[in-house]
């Protein structure tokens, strides 16, 4: 990549605090900055989320994604229609199946994504869901706006068990470590052969998926949406699952047959399930999910901004990306626009 001395104006579509909008002024002195919030007014997040200083900023128009070289953050794909001058575009996501569509961005146009910022944050949250189950609180809880005090019989432990991770990137990397550390065999399955990381027990390729289902007491997915992962946890691999088996989604709800899973849910086939993605998403009232007791169902929420690290880490690549395209070397995050997988 050369150096790109013609890039001026840049647009930031992400919250910012106002030392985060220094420090990407810092990086690029000589270009324009303009901000704007892309999902809600900036006003409408400080009261819940844990922002100090935030640069006030309106909601963006198509007038503002025009004007822009560089865009910092997630815009909608309506808005790019695979034109315009935009040079570059760095999401505030891991997830980028918007952007890779044709005709969204112009041939030649950079993508990146956010990698490496949601680990932390995701990966405690699936410990959490997947403890709430393996206890049963998520019963008790119910017992306990029925003012029940009984036992509800045994319980099951993260220690002896077998974790299957599906997707060995940043989230699933870190649940990978977070369940060895409690005593798990964790097996991890990617889509191309790379060496083995030190949590992992075995690794395997994700053709092996149906010959490792019944081995585990856990099934956890984090892989992105794309054409060759929707519906790869169909009612026949949902069946070949362990019984009284987990099931963990934080990647898309595309990727798991919801109406199988409700099936095996209530059967009883699998103890449990904790979803912060779901297919139809959201997942509209009225749907059985919602009232089958051991589904955790969360909002598509284990993300986001809510905890502080996660926005302290988007901004962080931020500043580093933007200045790698400045100086014209290699960008971190690269997305193969084939697979919407990050490149290695």
């Amino acid at each position: 990549m050369t150096g790109q001395k013609d890039v001026r104006n840049i647009l930031v579509t992400a919250p910012i605090e106002q030392r985060h909008l220094r420090a990407l002024q810092q990086a690029a002195p000589l270009c324009q900055f303009r901000c704007r919030w892309a999902m809600a007014p900036i006003s409408s997040l400080t009261a819940s989320l844990p922002f100090t200083d935030l640069v006030d900023a309106p909601q963006v128009a198509q007038e503002d994604v025009d004007w822009a070289d560089v865009i910092l953050g997630n815009v909608s794909g309506k808005l790019l229609h695979g034109g315009g001058k935009l040079r570059w575009l760095q999401t505030n996501s891991a997830g980028v199946e918007e952007y890779i569509q044709p005709g969204v961005l112009a041939e030649g146009t950079a993508l990146t994504n956010a990698t490496g910022a949601y680990g932390l944050a995701i990966s405690e949250h699936m410990l959490g869901m997947l403890l709430v189950v393996l206890k049963k609180l998520e019963l008790y809880r119910d017992a306990q706006h029925k003012e029940s005090w009984q036992s509800l019989g045994a319980v099951q432990s993260i220690y002896g068990s077998t974790v299957l991770v599906l997707g060995m990137g940043d989230i699933g990397g870190e649940f990978g470590k977070r369940c060895k550390a409690l005593g798990a065999k964790v097996i991890g399955v990617r889509r191309t052969d790379a060496q083995k990381p030190d949590y992992a027990d075995e690794v395997h390729l994700i053709g092996d998926l149906d010959r490792l289902l019944p081995l585990a007491d856990v099934v956890a997915v984090t892989l992105p949406g794309t054409a060759a992962t929707r519906n790869l946890l169909g009612r026949e691999q949902i069946g070949k699952m362990k019984p009284g088996a987990v099931l963990l989604n934080v990647g898309r709800g595309t990727i798991v047959d919801t109406e199988a899973l409700c099936d095996a849910l209530e059967s009883g086939a699998l103890s449990g399930a904790g979803l912060d993605v779901t297919d139809p998403e959201p997942l509209p009232p009225g749907h059985r999910l919602w009232q089958i007791p051991t589904a955790v169902v969360t909002p598509h929420i284990s993300g986001f901004y809510h905890l502080k690290e996660t926005h302290e880490r988007i901004i962080g690549i931020f500043v580093d990306n933007l200045g790698r395209f400045l100086r014209g070397e290699a960008l971190r995050n690269q997305v193969d626009f084939a697979t919407g997988y990050r490149k290695r």
